[in-house]
């Protein structure tokens, strides 16, 4: 009987909080999936380019699972305090029936164990398919699902995601049930009277609106305009200007109620009810709507931002070279000898025949110049014209970056045209044709976006005339944009594509030397792009020559892909469904308390379906309200982020990352209109227990 009535209530209890219940669901899967993410195809593919960067993103693990388990714990107190709340008069009838409060301590405990040993039961089962699903479809966006896809299962993961949900549950069950079962059987039985809040005049929730709108403008202001990522107290003052602003909007909003009252048409079923309702909810509660629309706030930027920047960095320039040979430095005055005897290693090792094309790519300085003194220095290259040119067209971000970035432009890198023709050759771009005295402009692509690149070329239509150490040289065709080197880290933001002849003049034929080489595309088709990178790399580790593949700078741009969205994602989850349960169970919460007046209302003649459609309405506005708020901030929030975490050659992509952004928080705001269906659902269900007739002693 007593292990009959554990398994009813256990049953009642998840099928009448069931929100609460997708919660802990929700919260087992997205520790699981974060805690095993080392066992993931991509981390560990990872870990063999960028080891030292995901061992440190590993090491931060912990921490978020702390972390979480402390906002967690929170939350299933909140949340078990209001499914204990509901339970009392029940509670006190189990004493009044004869009942022990050791027993009834042991009910509830099993109740919960039960409970948690099903969410457990569910989520990790649905945790690790999930986890494998992610990794799979990650290996495969990214390209390394050829390497081949082993199912794992981490136990350790498994051990910490059950140890940690039974710590929090066990913890907020024992707090919450020594405060029940220490309460007389009389305010068990007795229905709690409603909280009372006092209640201001009007024009002091007109003076808190008005403030919080201006603390809130003032903390966009100063971070979109980069002034709170300029020094620690800035940005402390920022946010705590977003923090208290937030409060006393919320705080004010009585004010805006007042006028819907007084403005508002009274014909309208229970209009006046319904914003009344809300009007005491939101004074009463204020506190909880604000900090719920952080956590809304903070979701949506972690979601919009993570997956803006992850995508950002998703779009790579096009794969053209899989290998770049760096010859060892020597003293003669050019590197020629050093590229020839990487010619000689590979023809050795027999790895020339792996590679359908080796070429030289010849960079220099100009050496014709004496550099000793700083004037030399900074006449090296004038461009004038092509400055004037750029100050002509209409005031623009870019045309600013352009100009900026061109200022510092003189002393360029100068580029050799028959190795940078073989690498468009490879490409399958068109060659450059250059006379005696001209010269094409290449621009690394991390420096430049299309805006950019439109002025640039229309400039260089017009041929402008340059200076080189004093000669002049005309500027003729488009930017060249396609990387020199397989090794992203080196970029040149602006440098100089000249005939050979004059390259050997103005180097004085001092320059570097890289090799080129491109894999043969029987062995990269046979056996994919990825794994015949890696299998010649070992290959060639074992030749002590110094390269770059194309396999290592993707690594490190995946790096980026995992750290930022991964992370953030996982944040926003656990954001969202904190939020979204507590503001949830509140409304329930207060649905409970002002039960009396809906008694009131059924008395009056209510039906059943206009209470429904009343209850639905302040769902509406109860979320509404926070979401609204937290949805209109992320567009700033989220621009401010852009603001201090893009670099600044990256900063001109601000404008698409938005969009993306806006897109993420679109989603997001849909999954808001789930949450609220079930809410609403629980609330129909409450209403209906109300229609029962009460018997009047």
């Amino acid at each position: 009987m007593f292990f009959e009535l554990i398994a009813r209530n256990s049953k009642r209890s998840r099928k009448e909080n069931g929100l609460f219940f997708t919660t802990l669901l929700v919260s087992v899967i997205a520790f699981y999936i974060i805690l095993s993410l080392s066992r993931q195809d991509v981390m560990l593919f990872l870990q063999k380019m960028e080891s030292d960067a995901v061992s440190r993103l590993l090491a931060m693990i912990p921490v978020f699972y702390a972390l979480t388990l402390v906002i967690l714990f929170f939350l299933i107190y909140f949340a078990s305090k209001f499914q204990l709340e509901r339970r009392r008069h029940e509670f006190g009838m189990y004493l009044m029936m004869g009942m022990t409060r050791n027993r009834l301590f042991v009910l509830l405990l099993a109740e919960d164990v039960r409970s948690s040993v099903i969410a457990l039961l569910i989520g990790l089962p649905a945790g690790i398919l999930l986890s494998e699903l992610i990794s799979l479809v990650t290996a495969r966006l990214v390209g390394l699902g050829i390497i081949g896809h082993r199912f794992t299962l981490s136990l350790h993961a498994i051990l910490l995601t059950a140890a940690g949900f039974f710590i929090i549950k066990l913890a907020a069950f024992l707090i919450l049930s020594a405060k029940i079962s220490r309460q007389e059987i009389g305010s068990l039985l007795a229905e709690k009277p409603e909280e009372t809040k006092r209640q201001y005049p009007a024009f002091v929730y007109g003076l808190a609106l008005l403030a919080g709108i201006l603390c809130l403008g003032t903390a966009y202001y100063l971070a979109i305009r980069g002034m709170s990522w300029s020094q620690i107290r800035m940005m402390g003052v920022t946010l705590l200007l977003g923090f208290a602003g937030t409060l006393l909007f919320f705080y004010g909003l009585r004010y805006i109620f007042n006028l819907i009252i007084k403005g508002g048409k009274r014909d309208r079923k229970l209009h006046i009810f319904n914003v009344r309702q809300l009007q005491e909810n939101v004074v009463r509660k204020s506190g909880t709507m604000a900090v719920s629309s952080l956590l809304i706030l903070g979701a949506l930027c972690c979601f919009g931002a993570g997956a803006a920047i992850a995508v950002n960095y998703g779009q790579s320039d096009p794969h053209v070279l899989d290998y770049t040979f760096i010859p060892e430095y020597t003293d003669e005055p050019n590197q020629e000898k050093a590229a020839a005897d990487i010619f000689d290693t590979l023809r050795k090792e027999g790895l020339d025949t792996e590679f359908s094309k080796l070429f030289e790519m010849k960079i220099g300085r100009i050496r014709t110049t004496d550099i000793s003194t700083a004037d030399d220095f900074e006449n090296a290259y004038s461009m004038d014209s092509v400055m004037d040119q750029i100050a002509g067209f209409p005031a623009s971000d870019d045309r600013d970056i352009l100009l900026n970035n061109l200022s510092f432009a003189d002393y360029p890198y100068l580029i050799s045209l028959s190795g940078y023709n073989e690498l468009l050759r490879t490409a399958g771009l068109p060659e450059i044709e250059l006379g005696k005295d001209e010269g094409a402009v290449y621009m690394d692509s991390s420096f430049v976006n299309a805006s950019r690149l439109e002025i640039m070329d229309a400039v260089l239509a017009k041929h402008p005339e340059v200076e080189l150490d004093g000669n002049p040289l005309q500027l003729t065709g488009k930017v060249q944009t396609t990387a020199v080197v397989t090794d992203y880290s080196i970029t040149m933001s602006f440098a100089l594509i000249l005939p050979d002849d004059a390259f050997q003049y103005y180097t004085q034929n001092q320059y570097d030397v890289y090799v080129n080489g491109v894999l043969d595309s029987g062995t990269t088709e046979k056996t994919g792009l990825m794994q015949a990178i890696s299998g010649m790399n070992d290959r060639l580790n074992e030749t002590g020559l110094n390269y770059e593949s194309y396999l290592q700078n993707r690594g490190r741009q995946l790096f980026y892909i995992v750290a930022a969205s991964y992370i953030t994602i996982y944040l926003a989850i656990i954001f969202l469904i904190v939020a979204n349960t507590v503001i949830g169970v509140q409304f329930l919460m207060n649905q409970q308390q002002t039960n009396r007046r809906y008694k009131t209302l059924i008395k009056l003649g209510a039906a059943y379906e206009i209470l429904c459609g009343s209850a639905k309405k302040q769902i509406n506005w109860y979320f509404g309200i926070p979401v609204l708020a937290a949805a209109v901030s992320s567009l700033f929030a989220v621009r401010a982020l852009f603001t201090g975490i893009l670099s600044p050659r990256t900063q001109g992509t601000a404008g698409e990352l938005l969009g993306i952004s806006a897109a993420m928080i679109l989603v997001l705001c849909v999954i808001e209109c789930i949450y609220m269906t079930a809410v609403k659902r629980s609330s129909s269900r409450y209403l209906l227990t109300l229609m029962a007739p009460e018997r009047e002693e």
